[in-house]
C-alpha cells in the first residue's frame, strides 16, 4: 500500500485537510496525519521531512495558513513531491498570504500548490503521482474522471 503523509500546522486546519484524507481513502491509498508546525516545532518538522522516505511516504500534502511556511520548509528538506494546501485561517488576509507563501517558492524548491482550501485536489494530485507506478490507482483515477464527466452530462439533462 502506498502512503501519503498529510501534515498541517495546527489542528484548526483539519476541517480543510479532511478532504484530502477522504479522497485518498476513496482511492484506497493509505495516509498518515500529523501536526507539524514550521514555527513552533521546527525540530519535529525537520525530523518528519528527513525521515519521510524511510517511513514509506511517497508524497507529502502540507496544509498551512497565515505565513504558510510549512510546505516550502518541508520541500527544502526532502526530495519527495510536496503538495501545498493554502488554508484560510482566522488571522489570514483573505487567504492570499497563504496562497502566495506556498506558491512563490525559489528555484530549486518546488511545491505543487492547489487552490485555497483545495485539499481535495491535493488528494487527487497525490493519487495521480502514486498512479504513475501503480496501475490499480491509475484505473481508479480513470473511473473517477469518467464519473466527473457523467455528472456534467447528467446535469445538462436537468436543464
Amino acid at each position: 500500500m502506498k502512503k501519503v503523509g498529510i501534515i498541517m500546522g495546527s489542528k484548526s486546519d483539519l476541517p480543510v485537510m479532511q478532504d484530502a484524507i477522504d479522497v485518498l481513502k476513496e482511492f484506497g491509498i493509505e495516509s498518515e496525519l500529523n501536526i507539524v508546525s514550521a514555527h513552533r516545532t521546527p525540530d519535529r518538522m525537520f525530523k518528519y521531512a528527513s525521515n519521510a522516505k524511510n517511513n514509506k511516504i511517497k508524497v507529502i500534502i502540507a496544509g498551512a495558513g497565515g505565513a504558510a511556511h510549512l510546505p516550502g520548509m518541508i520541500a527544502s528538506i526532502t526530495t519527495l513531491p510536496v503538495i501545498g494546501v493554502p488554508v484560510k485561517s482566522r488571522n489570514s488576509i483573505d487567504g492570499w498570504d497563504s496562497v502566495l507563501s506556498i506558491l512563490q517558492m525559489p528555484n530549486g524548491v518546488p511545491v505543487a500548490t492547489v487552490a485555497l482550501n483545495g485539499a481535495k485536489n491535493a488528494g487527487i494530485l497525490a493519487a495521480q503521482i502514486i498512479g504513475l507506478s501503480d496501475e490499480i490507482i491509475t484505473q481508479k483515477l480513470i473511473e473517477f474522471k469518467k464519473q466527473l464527466e457523467q455528472k456534467v452530462i447528467d446535469s445538462e439533462k436537468e436543464l
